[in-house]
Formats: C-alpha cells, sequence, structure tokens
C-alpha cells in the first residue's frame, strides 16, 4: 500500500515551489516592466532576503521532525 502521507507532502511541497516560483518570475516582469531594472534589481534583492528566514525556519522544522521521528522508533 503507498505511503500516502508522502505523497501528499511530496504534492504539497511541489505546489509551493511552483507558486514561489511564479511569483518571483512574473513578479520580476512586472516590475522590470512598469518600472524598469533598477527596481526590478531591488525586488530581487528582497526576494533574496525573503529566503533567509524562511530557509531557517524550514531547517528548523526539519530537525524538529527527524529528531521526534527518531525518538518514536
Amino acid at each position: 500500500m503507498p505511503d500516502l502521507r508522502h505523497y501528499s507532502r511530496q504534492t504539497q511541497n511541489r505546489l509551493v515551489i511552483g507558486l514561489f516560483i511564479l511569483v518571483c518570475t512574473i513578479g520580476l516582469l512586472l516590475i522590470y516592466w512598469l518600472y524598469g531594472l533598477q527596481a526590478a534589481l531591488i525586488g530581487l534583492v528582497c526576494l533574496a532576503g525573503l529566503l533567509l528566514p524562511i530557509s531557517l525556519i524550514l531547517l528548523i522544522l526539519t530537525l524538529i521532525e527527524r529528531f521526534l521521528n527518531s525518538e518514536r522508533k
């Protein structure tokens, strides 16, 4: 029997990554089209700065999940 939780988590991850890619590309292209190159570069810097706290939160949650799974077994 397939592990449905694994497929659900995989699908959720793919949807979030796809949304982030769409927001980054379309958002930056719209900023470039409306305001120019300098504004698009500032938007890119802001998006890069946003990735740091998100990746830290994901790292902490992954470590907690692994710790709890190792305690359960």
